[in-house]
C-alpha cells in the first residue's frame, strides 16, 4: 500500500524497492494531478482513432527562451510548451531581470542583449537539465553574479563538469557548493574570452549545445572541439538551427567535430515552436499496440528532433506509417507487433522505455542497445525499465548499455515511476493493452507533458486516478 503522494523507488545496489517522497518542489504552478497517488489505466474498449495537435517541443522551448532572452530586441515565441520545465526556465529568466510575457502558447520575450538587468540572484532549475546545462554559459559570458545555481534532488545528481570545464578554459569563475561537478553552484561571469576549447559530448550532448549558445556572445571566435563522440547529433543540430535563426553565424564540419561560432550576440525573431516529438511517440504508440490509427497533425517527418524516427522502428516492427506534409500518421497491425531484432536507440535515447514498453507485445525478443547514458537521466532508466517489466510478469535481461525484452501477456501491477516522467509515460501505454496496470505518482509526467494523462483520455483510454486506495477523483 502507499501513502499519498509517495511513489517507489529502487535501491541501485540490490533488488529491493522502497517507499520514496517524490521531489515535489521540482513541479511548478504549472503542474497537473497534485496529490494523486496513482492512475490505475485500463484496456481501450476499441482501436483508438484519431488525429491530435501535440503541445511544442521541450528541445525548442528552453533553446528558444534562452537564446530570446540574451537576444538585442523583443521575440515572440509561438506554439510554447506549459511544463514544469519551461516554467522553471522562464522563472530563472524573470529572475535576471528579463521580462517575459505569457500568454496561452506565446512568449514575448524582451531580450537583453547579454546584459542580464539582474547581476547577482539565486536560480532554480527544478529538475531540467536542458536549463542547468544551457544557462550558466549565457552567465558566464555576461558581467556579474555571483549567481547561485540550484536544482531538484535528481538534477543535483546529473553530471555538469565537462560543461563547466569548458566555461572555466573560456574565462568563467565556477564553484561547487556540493559535490564536485554538480550543482549547486556558485558562477561569475567576466566575458567569454573566446579560443578554442574541448569537450566530451558522450554523456550528453547538452554540454555542447550550452557552450555552444553562449559563445556567439564571446569577446572572438570560439571554436569547439569535440573530444569524443556525441550521444545525440541531432539535438546539436537543434541548437545550431536556433541560433542561425537568431542571428548566429556558425560552421562546422559533417561529423560535428568541430564546431565555430564568430562573435556577434543574437537578434530578435518571431518563432513558431514545432511539436514535441518525444511526447508524440507515445500517441504513436498506442496506436501500434492497440491496433488503432493515430495522426499528429503538427509534426513533420523532416524535423530535427530525432525521435521522430521512431516511426521508422515502429514501421519495421509491422505498422504502416504515412508521413505527410506536416504529420505524421501510424496504423497498428491487426496482430502482434513483430520483434526478434536489435536496436540502437543511441540517437532517439528517450524512446528507449516507449520501445521496451511495447516490446512485449510483439511475437519476438527486441534487444535495445546504445543507451547506457540514460542511467543518468531522471531515474536510471534502464533499472527501471526492467524492474517495471519484472513487476508485469514479463522476462527482460538488464546489459549494461540496455535490455532484452521478450514477448509476454503483462500481469496486473503497480508500477513505480521513480519520479521520472517518461517512465510514467511509457509504462501507462501497456495499460491500455492489458488489465490491472497502476502508475505510482503520476504527477511526474508534468516535467514535459501535463496534459499527458488528458490527451490519453480524449483517444479512448479509460483511466481512474486515486488520491489514496479509497479515493478516486476521476
Amino acid at each position: 500500500m502507499i501513502r499519498r503522494g509517495r511513489g517507489l523507488r529502487r535501491r541501485r545496489s540490490g533488488c529491493h524497492i522502497e517507499p520514496f517522497e517524490p521531489d515535489l518542489q521540482a513541479r511548478s504552478p504549472w503542474a497537473t494531478l497534485g496529490g494523486v497517488a496513482e492512475v490505475a489505466v485500463s484496456p481501450v474498449a476499441k482501436p483508438v482513432d484519431a488525429t491530435l495537435v501535440v503541445p511544442g517541443s521541450k528541445s525548442f522551448t528552453n533553446r528558444a527562451l534562452i537564446i530570446a532572452a540574451v537576444a538585442e530586441g523583443v521575440s515572440n515565441i509561438t506554439g510554447l510548451l506549459r511544463s514544469d520545465d519551461s516554467y522553471w526556465c522562464i522563472d530563472a529568466l524573470r529572475r535576471l531581470g528579463v521580462r517575459i510575457d505569457v500568454q496561452g502558447d506565446t512568449a514575448t520575450v524582451h531580450g537583453c542583449g547579454g546584459r542580464w538587468p539582474v547581476t547577482e540572484a539565486e536560480l532554480y532549475f527544478g529538475a531540467a537539465g536542458t536549463i542547468a546545462r544551457i544557462l550558466p554559459g549565457t552567465l558566464a559570458a555576461a558581467r556579474g553574479g555571483p549567481w547561485l545555481l540550484r536544482g531538484s534532488q535528481r538534477l543535483s545528481e546529473r553530471p555538469l563538469r565537462p560543461l563547466m570545464d569548458a566555461l572555466r578554459d573560456l574565462g568563467a569563475d565556477i564553484r561547487y557548493l556540493a559535490a564536485e561537478g554538480r550543482l549547486p553552484l556558485e558562477l561569475r561571469g567576466f566575458g567569454l574570452r573566446g579560443g578554442r576549447v574541448r569537450i566530451s559530448g558522450r554523456t550528453s550532448s547538452q554540454f555542447i549545445s550550452g557552450l555552444l549558445i553562449a559563445s556567439p556572445l564571446a569577446s572572438s571566435e570560439v571554436v569547439v572541439e569535440v573530444e569524443d563522440h556525441i550521444v545525440q547529433h541531432s539535438y546539436v543540430h537543434i541548437s545550431i538551427d536556433l541560433m542561425r535563426r537568431f542571428g548566429a553565424v556558425v560552421g562546422h564540419d559533417e561529423q560535428l567535430r568541430e564546431i565555430r561560432v564568430q562573435p556577434g550576440g543574437y537578434r530578435a525573431q518571431t518563432l513558431p515552436l514545432e511539436a514535441d516529438a518525444s511526447t508524440s511517440c507515445y500517441f504513436l504508440a498506442l496506436a501500434a499496440i492497440t491496433g488503432g490509427r493515430v495522426r499528429v497533425s503538427n509534426l513533420s517527418y523532416q524535423t530535427r528532433q530525432p525521435d521522430v524516427h521512431f516511426v521508422d522502428l515502429l514501421e519495421r516492427m509491422g505498422c504502416t506509417v504515412v508521413r505527410g506534409d506536416g504529420y505524421v500518421e501510424v496504423i497498428g497491425p491487426h496482430r502482434r507487433l513483430r520483434g526478434g531484432f536489435t536496436v540502437s536507440m543511441r540517437e532517439m535515447s528517450d524512446q528507449a522505455l516507449t520501445v521496451a514498453a511495447i516490446a512485449p507485445f510483439a511475437d519476438a525478443p527486441v534487444r535495445i542497445a546504445e543507451v547506457a547514458h540514460i542511467r543518468g537521466h531522471e531515474s536510471d532508466r534502464i533499472r527501471a525499465m526492467c524492474e517495471c517489466l519484472r513487476r508485469l510478469g514479463v522476462q527482460a535481461e538488464e546489459h549494461q548499455d540496455g535490455v532484452t525484452v521478450h514477448p509476454g501477456e503483462p500481469q496486473p501491477a503497480l508500477l513505480p515511476s521513480f519520479d521520472d516522467h517518461r517512465v510514467a509515460m511509457s509504462f501507462a501505454l501497456v495499460g491500455a493493452a492489458a488489465s490491472g496496470v497502476r502508475i505510482a505518482d503520476p504527477g511526474c509526467v508534468s516535467k514535459t507533458c501535463p496534459t499527458y494523462f488528458e490527451i490519453l483520455q480524449t483517444l479512448g483510454v479509460p483511466l481512474q486516478f486515486h488520491q489514496n486506495h479509497t479515493d478516486p477523483i476521476g
